[in-house]
């Protein structure tokens, strides 16, 4: 398996769908679905009835996860770039290719 190029924590820019151009931090990774949770992102809204456990009922608003492949991680400058490994003082380390900078 191939070390994570978005980690849990990171800022994240959303590149396409219908949040394209917002950004958030990672919630958590599914590495086997290629998926991430973004907070405040691609955010379902689910109908409750009221039950037991919330005899109120309403509506349940949580983020459902993205495609990895249509975020990307926010530089320095708030813009979207990618990400390379490059060993740097014998550590394997990720460093954004537009600024050269390690994240």
């Amino acid at each position: 398996m191939s070390a994570a190029k978005i980690k849990k924590g990171d800022t994240v820019i959303v590149l396409a769908g219908k949040d394209k151009g917002r950004s958030g931090a990672v919630l958590q990774v599914f590495p086997k679905e290629d998926k991430v949770l973004v907070d405040g992102v691609n955010v379902h809204a689910r109908h409750r009835k009221p039950d037991q456990m919330n005899p109120q009922g309403g509506i349940d608003r949580k983020p459902a996860p993205l495609h990895i492949s249509n975020v990307a991680i926010a530089g320095k400058d708030g813009k979207p770039t990618r990400v390379r490994f490059e060993d740097r003082d014998g550590k394997k380390v990720r460093v954004a290719v537009k600024s050269g900078e390690v994240i």
